[in-house]
């Protein structure tokens, strides 16, 4: 008999796929949804579960992806090996420091993503993929690194991150925005749930069913970019970062207030 509890979870894996899939912001659902049906476990045993979950289910998205999508593969391993390190960093040090500091700061990040996509309507329309001087990796490096490391550290919105970085600095449409999202994501998740694996903080009974669903969840969203296109992923972006812009805001102040 499947426990109600993992079947509540599961459920939760399979929409945060999906959503993540698209635009990322999965996190948002499932991360909650860990947090209030197991209140008893410690954050960084439930962070590390939904890592192995997200892990599952971007890499998933990030292989379909591909099969469709082409990409730049300089631009994209260097990326990837930028984002790996950089969330290693960032999943060592908030064993160390509270990830409490970012919160406040989240909210008005995504505001920004949200207004520009809202006031540039034909943003991410096209793919016209741009050629950057020397300075111009550099800075696009740069901005990798802080999100990889934020992304180890706490989390939310880096999929909305990647993808707007990826539109406005490299000119892709959002179908490949979202593909580059997800594979760099897939180094980011990566070497977070490594730290979390070598920490002993996984719950591998519940992370790997909610892996599970995660997958089919993630294959879902990406059938559902990859057939409706850039405008279906830039309402999807619109909407999911609305939602972590409320989220996240209502967890600054709750944390302001105490």
């Amino acid at each position: 008999m499947i426990d109600p509890t993992v079947t509540v979870l599961m459920a939760a894996a399979f929409g945060a796929g999906a959503i993540d899939a698209v635009v990322g912001g999965g996190g948002l659902v499932q991360l909650p949804a860990l947090l209030s049906v197991l209140p008893g476990v410690a954050p960084a045993t439930l962070l590390g579960t939904s890592k192995l979950a997200g892990f599952s289910g971007t890499a998933s998205a990030a292989i379909h992806y591909l099969r469709s999508v082409r990409l730049p593969t300089r631009i994209l391993a260097t990326g990837i090996a930028i984002a790996f390190v950089s969330a290693l960093a960032g999943a060592v040090t908030v064993t160390h420091l509270r990830a409490t500091a970012f919160r406040p700061l989240v909210p008005f990040l995504l505001i920004g993503v949200l207004g520009w996509t809202l006031k540039n309507k034909r943003l991410g329309e096209v793919h016209a993929p741009r050629h950057h001087s020397v300075g111009g990796h550099c800075l696009s490096a740069l901005a990798i690194a802080g999100i990889g490391f934020y992304d180890g550290f706490f989390g939310p919105g880096t999929g909305s991150f990647l993808m707007m970085l990826a539109v406005r600095r490299f000119g892709f449409d959002f179908v490949h925005a979202a593909a580059a999202a997800r594979v760099i994501n897939v180094a980011t998740n990566l070497a977070a749930l490594g730290w979390f694996i070598a920490g002993g903080h996984i719950l591998w009974h519940t992370g790997l069913a909610m892996a599970a669903a995660n997958v089919v969840g993630a294959q879902v969203g990406t059938r559902l970019a990859l057939q409706r296109g850039a405008r279906f992923v830039r309402t999807a972006l619109i909407v999911v970062v609305s939602a972590l812009i409320l989220k996240t805001g209502w967890d600054a102040l709750q944390l302001l207030g105490h």
